[in-house]
């Protein structure tokens, strides 16, 4: 799977002067320059090897695992003021093997309106990435320093948007259960692509960001498109980040998030308390995070502390961060590593004590990647997980990654 890879990287930098003809021609603008139209592209062909269950959100389990993704992006600007943007996607699902037949879909479509002109305020709505945090800045596999996100965005807890426990029972026996992927969710589904509507804007040294959407920060992919899931507005999810560059090298914010997590289905569960409404119960959710640059080292930092809401059970909190670090060795040579860890609350057993509702866990990602052309890049990544439990869940991970971009 590998030497594949590698050998299509090698030909596609021997294609460097085609590409960037492409590159250059993918546009369509009018005469006067007010309005301009262009086309851009990423092929990622990713393989993994698995040694026992698939962590995270991946979704194969096949100890090895191929999964193209093509995506297309379109920007169109109509004088300083407006911009439309919209990302495309072919693959194997959002989250690897999750439709492993494929899937075409439409992952973000918004419109924006600039009213001045500088960055001071901007309005957006449509269906777009999260503005807690800072991974969605690079959670592109061309950005990315990784081919997977860090652990508080892909670590699927024993937490469900689909049903609720009869009691503590219920929750807690959940620990000794193998992920249910298609039934549990993480602390934040990677970007979160969800639909609403966001105000944004620079102002000196600070960026604010204020958003308004169909579903929570750990919603799962098939609720983002508010047009066609079974998701509406009933009980929408508020977010904010308010940064602060506080020198040149430096990025620091802090982010909050709140809004139902349970689908409308959770409501017809025969456990779910009378008189009460899926918007009854909240996720809530508290983040800050860093950056910083200097020279060719590049530092990415944040911590969430979250808190469900959950019916016959009480408050289940977790705390998750992670600190990831990439250098530059040459101007086309790189190495990253990262270190994840998660915790979980307790929560009342039922019987008089209290118990942690899931296991905690720490993983460490090593990355090497090489940046052939302005239009090709490879990586390398190995990753190992260990929870504090006795069932182990995808311990090592070794994944390649080849992204051609257009």
């Amino acid at each position: 799977m590998v030497i594949p890879l590698l050998l299509l990287s090698v030909g596609a930098a021997h294609s460097q002067a085609w590409l960037d003809q492409l590159d250059d021609a993918l546009f369509v603008e009018s005469k006067n320059g007010v309005a301009r139209l262009d086309l851009s592209g990423r092929l990622d062909l990713e393989g993994y090897y698995i040694d026992q269950r698939p962590p995270g959100l991946i979704f194969s389990d096949d100890k090895f695992f191929f999964n193209p993704r093509l995506a297309l992006f379109v920007d169109a600007h109509l004088g300083q003021h407006l911009y439309s943007f919209v990302q495309v996607r072919f693959d194997r699902g959002f989250d690897p093997g999750l439709d492993a037949d494929g899937d075409a879909r439409f992952d973000e479509y918004l419109l924006r309106y600039t009213p001045f002109d500088d960055a001071r305020v901007n309005l957006q709505a449509g269906k777009f990435a999260t503005v807690v945090g800072n991974f969605v800045l690079r959670h592109q596999a061309w950005d990315n320093p990784f081919i997977n996100a860090p652990l508080p965005y892909e670590n699927v807890v024993a937490m469900t948007d689909q049903s609720v426990p009869a009691g503590p029972a219920g929750l807690l026996g959940r620990r000794a259960v193998a992920d249910k992927k298609d039934l549990w969710v993480p602390l934040l589904w990677g970007p979160g692509y969800t639909t609403g509507a966001s105000l944004f804007g620079t102002l000196g040294r600070f960026d604010y960001a204020f958003e308004f959407k169909n579903a929570s920060s750990s919603s799962r992919p098939a609720t983002w498109d508010a047009r066609s899931s079974e998701i509406g507005w009933d009980a929408p999810t508020i977010g904010a980040r308010l940064g602060y560059r506080p020198a040149a090298g430096w990025n620091l914010g802090v982010s909050a998030s709140e809004g139902a997590y349970l689908l409308p289905v959770a409501e017809k569960t025969a456990a779910f308390p009378a008189g009460k409404d899926r918007e009854d119960y909240l996720q809530s959710t508290f983040a800050a995070d860093a950056r910083y640059e200097w020279r060719r080292l590049q530092l990415w930092a944040e911590i969430f502390a979250s808190r469900f809401e959950v019916p016959n059970v009480g408050d289940a909190d977790t705390l998750a961060w992670y600190l990831e670090a990439k250098y530059k060795l040459t101007s086309s040579l790189f190495v990253a590593a990262r270190w994840n860890q998660q915790f979980f609350g307790k929560v009342d057993d039922g019987l008089g004590g209290e118990r942690r509702w899931d296991d905690d866990l720490w993983r460490i990602d090593a990355a090497l990647g090489w940046r052939f052309t302005r239009h090709l890049q490879a990586k390398v990544q190995y990753s190992y997980t260990h929870e504090r439990g006795n069932l182990q869940q995808g311990e090592q991970l070794v994944a390649v990654q080849t992204t051609l971009r257009f």
